[in-house]
């Protein structure tokens, strides 16, 4: 042991000062990784086949609802782009499932359809509420028409009385 231990400290504190800023401009190395888990076997992904009741409960239902909340608020403008995308997603609907229990989904919709959201449109274009309502409701009438021919008479759909989208506005205007 030295002498002189409080001499020895001061020492090696000088030296770890004097060699701080050579030490800190240093990269520091990385650190050890731990080893990966090993993958879990490749499962390939099975795309999910949407069904008749699929489509109908997340593209045609909340359409119908937001037409009739738009028509009921007379915001023309929503009004009509609802029925343009009733239009649309009924379409959409007769491509990828051209047949439903063996009947032609696109014509099934265009005799159910056609004469109500034209109907709608001119009511639209009018901006006449009664015109409106009475279209909308042969509208309606179409659908349970449609799901009575298919053996559904139990999906009945109404008007909506109240906004299941809290997130939107329905009346006209910013």
């Amino acid at each position: 042991m030295p002498k002189h231990p409080v001499l020895v400290v001061a020492l090696a504190a000088a030296v770890v000062i004097a060699a701080a800023p050579t030490l800190l401009s240093q990269p520091m190395p990385p650190a050890p990784q731990a080893a990966p888990a090993p993958a879990a076997p490749a499962v390939p992904a099975v795309p999910y086949p949407m069904t008749m009741g699929d489509m109908m409960n997340t593209l045609v239902q909340p359409r119908h609802a937001k037409l009739g909340l738009a028509g009921q608020a007379q915001n023309w403008p929503l009004a009509g782009y609802a029925v343009a995308e009733i239009r649309q997603v009924f379409a959409g609907i007769a491509k990828a499932l051209p047949k439903y229990r063996g009947y032609p989904v696109s014509e099934l919709a265009d005799a159910a359809l056609s004469q109500p959201l034209n109907a709608l449109q001119d009511a639209i274009r009018l901006q006449d509420p009664q015109k409106f309502a009475v279209a909308y409701g042969q509208l309606t009438q179409g659908c349970n028409a449609c799901h009575a021919a298919l053996f559904h008479s139990f999906v009945v759909i109404k008007a909506p009385d109240a906004a299941a989208f809290p997130d939107q506005k329905f009346a006209p205007g910013q």
